[in-house]
């Protein structure tokens, strides 16, 4: 047969496909914030419990000769206990053998991105994974706090946003507490972006990115560890309303912990509630994915945090 032409990769379109990039437009999966703060401690499957101090031990003058002054300190227990959270994703055989768009290597990804959302609703405001008000599963969270300070109230001649970010350092050291970080939303990246304090000296300092960056952002913010990422503050209200964008305080007054780490199973043979019905998986071929993981969370003085408040007027 004689040549009319080159021989194009058009001429194969029924029999090469494009080559598969990685999956570049998927967004990083999200970390939980407030794990990035507050320390982890080693969790059992029936619970721990944490000594705190209820007083401490005073000293006292005493004369040459004098009797000296006896004192105790005294430590009470609370316990942190594990709550279980889980997710079941169905699949289809086909898809697991064919994986296109390399869609189950990004599951397990999204699974623990919906692990982190959901731990981070309920140890922040006691909501459900789905927002539901009062879904979650721990005893304390932070919202329970009745310290809170409004954003963007001081006037630039009385410092700003920094005199309303001391507004929360002060509300804190009157009552005895300290400040050692922040959980910020993204939403108060632009309201810290170029704010200055007395000095000067940028309010906010972004940490040096690493070669992966990481999705909850470090920083410092009055010289404090800050921690920046979505859906740590309250969803923006549709008509006027005050919502949280994040919280200030002493975050060794929290403590977390997990009955190991997010635990994967595959099965083919179970029954599976699919649309409100149950499903025989073996039966129509089909591929189940069940991961769970134990968390506990535990504020030990919701008085140690401030919520950092925005008023949308309408």
């Amino acid at each position: 047969m004689a040549i009319t032409a080159a021989t194009k990769t058009t001429d194969f379109a029924g029999f090469l496909t494009p080559d598969e990039s990685a999956p570049i437009f998927e967004r990083a999966a999200r970390t939980s914030v407030v794990q990035s703060l507050v320390q982890r401690i080693p969790l059992g499957i029936n619970g721990q419990n944490i000594p705190y101090v209820t007083s401490k031990p005073t000293a006292g003058w005493v004369s040459e000769g004098g009797q000296k002054p006896t004192s105790k300190g005294a430590v009470g227990l609370k316990t942190i206990k594990p709550e279980k959270l889980a997710v079941i994703a169905v699949v289809s055989a086909e898809v697991v053998r064919a994986n296109p768009a390399k869609f189950m290597s990004l599951l397990t990804g999204q699974i623990a991105e919906a692990f982190a959302i959901a731990f981070d609703l309920a140890a922040v405001y006691d909501k459900g994974p789905d927002g539901t008000a009062g879904g979650g599963p721990f005893a304390t969270y932070l919202n329970q706090t009745t310290k809170a300070v409004e954003l963007g109230t001081a006037t630039q001649a009385l410092g700003g946003v920094h005199a309303d970010f001391n507004s929360a350092l002060k509300l804190l050291v009157d009552d005895g507490k300290k400040l050692t970080g922040f959980a910020l939303d993204d939403r108060i990246e632009p309201i810290v972006n170029g704010a200055v304090d007395t000095t000067g000296r940028p309010l906010y300092v972004e940490a040096p990115l690493e070669d992966t960056v990481p999705v909850a952002r470090g920083g410092t913010l009055l010289r404090r560890r800050s921690f920046m990422g979505e859906g740590v503050g309250e969803p923006t209200p549709a008509g006027a309303g005050t919502y949280a964008l994040g919280f200030a305080g002493d975050w060794s007054q929290a403590a977390w912990g997990a009955v190991g780490g997010i635990s994967y199973d595959v099965s083919t043979q179970a029954t599976v509630t699919i649309n409100g019905v149950l499903t025989s998986l073996w039966e129509h071929n089909l591929v189940a994915v069940r991961a769970e993981a134990e968390y506990g969370f535990l504020v030990n003085d919701a008085a140690s945090f401030v919520r950092l408040t925005e008023t949308k007027v309408s």
